[in-house]
């Protein structure tokens, strides 16, 4: 496959790569391969080093001054520019933009605020049983740039965020929304600005587009149905009920547990056959799903306790979404950085839950037990200020039989890099506390 029309745009223009982790790494590995002397501007918050001797650095808490000072400002997911208006001259990109306006494939794109890399990962799974080469990149940790030699005549199914989705000019052929839930508005400033960046994955779509999208959600204000181009393709549980075929898939894999996973599953059918996969090949896809990392991941049994990481489920709905899906949870152990979110419905939603013990962690955590207090809640509310506390009191207080999910309800920047990395501390903890289980 040629995709020079995508080198040749970074030919004569003055580019600054605004973040430096793993996209913008990426996209300085992609730009010094065909232009190794080109004068290249990265900016930073953190300090960074670079071998690189055609490398201007701006690093520090005034990083994004440096915007202005270049034509083509390719963002990194995570960098906001809420506050920031950019020069008339500038250009701001990112590689899933470039990716998709450039790269002469045929292209499935995913977003939502949850379900995104199980309902990707179902798609690719259910094209490769079909025998269609894919390929499945983008948010879930594999910069789009980094696939385009492997990429040959293969479909590219891609899990976009908001922030890979906010610059956007090129929508993908098939679109598939997930839902829409409050996320990130500490970035956009609130839920408009989100909302808007969620739906510029249908925005640019034409007639011969497929829109697939989750039909029990109301998206009153958020996508305007009357201006879409692409050929709708609602997708509702309800529905889904009246067909045989569809009830099947959801009992022949248990990391698919829930209604949540099962709208992934039903998107994803949706969107493969609209690529034309037949029903055989969509259930070997469901067979072969083997689960995702920190998504209602079984951690193990240990002293009779299953344990589960659902460190994924960064806002309430998904929490309750885990519980129900569950239905044993003895403790569930939430908290994390505030950014905003309304908790008052979750407060209620854990009353109601049946779930013995509401373990608290700093920040939002600890606001959501004290007001489970003063509501008197049936739920015994514990407080802990780290993760080894709440993993011990989970071990002292959870019934044996049942399940301890971690599932915060809030993103973890207030005492870890990500999710991932919560998670990971929190399947060590239990693994060295539980012993051999």
């Amino acid at each position: 496959m040629t995709y020079q029309p995508l080198i040749e745009y970074f030919r004569n223009r003055n580019v600054l790569l605004l973040g430096f982790g793993r996209e913008g790494r990426s996209t300085c590995a992609f730009i010094r391969r065909y232009f190794p002397d080109k004068l290249l501007g990265i900016a930073d918050i953190r300090d960074i080093e670079v071998d690189d001797a055609n490398v201007r650095l701006h690093t520090g808490a005034a990083y994004l001054k440096a915007v202005d000072e270049y034509d083509l400002v390719m963002q990194s997911p995570g960098v906001s520019l809420r506050g920031i208006v950019p020069a008339s001259h500038v250009e701001i990109t990112g590689q899933t933009d470039l990716f998709l306006r450039f790269v002469p494939c045929e292209t499935v794109g995913i977003t939502g605020t949850k379900g995104k890399t199980t309902t990707s990962t179902l798609i690719y799974e259910m094209l490769t049983a079909a025998g269609r080469p894919a390929c499945l990149i983008g948010n879930m940790g594999f910069p789009v740039f980094d696939s385009l030699d492997e990429l040959g005549k293969k479909t590219a199914v891609i899990e976009m965020s908001s922030h890979q989705l906010e610059f956007v000019r090129t929508s993908p052929h098939i679109a598939v929304l997930t839902n829409i839930y409050p996320e990130h508005l500490d970035h956009y400033n609130g839920f408009e600005g989100y909302a808007r960046a969620k739906t510029n994955i249908l925005r640019f779509q034409n007639d011969k587009d497929y829109f697939v999208y989750n039909a029990d959600q109301d998206y009153g204000g958020i996508v305007n149905f009357t201006a879409l181009k692409a050929r709708a393709v609602p997708v509702s549980a309800r529905d889904a009920e009246k067909s045989a075929f569809l009830c099947s898939l959801t009992s022949i894999n248990e990391r698919l547990r829930g209604v949540h996973n099962h709208h992934d599953i039903f998107l994803a059918a949706a969107a493969a056959r609209c690529l034309g996969v037949d029903e055989a090949a969509i259930k070997r896809g469901v067979e072969h799903f083997k689960g995702i990392e920190h998504r209602m991941e079984p951690v193990g049994v240990f002293r009779g306790i299953k344990f589960y990481n659902d460190c994924i489920a960064t806002i309430p709905t998904a929490v309750e979404f885990a519980v129900e899906a569950l239905a044993d949870v003895g403790s569930l152990i939430i908290g994390g950085m505030d950014r905003g979110l309304d908790y008052s419905g979750f407060v209620a939603a854990l009353e109601r839950s049946g779930v013995d013990n509401i373990i608290c962690l700093p920040d939002t955590g600890h606001a959501i037990g004290r007001e489970l207090l003063k509501r008197h809640c049936p739920n015994n509310v514990v407080f802990a200020d780290d993760m080894e506390s709440a993993v011990a009191h989970a071990f002292e207080l959870t019934e044996a039989g049942k399940s301890c999910l971690l599932s915060p309800a809030a993103s973890s920047y207030n005492r870890y890099k990500d999710f991932e990395e919560k998670g990971g501390h929190f399947k060590r903890l239990v693994r060295e506390m539980g012993g051999n289980g």
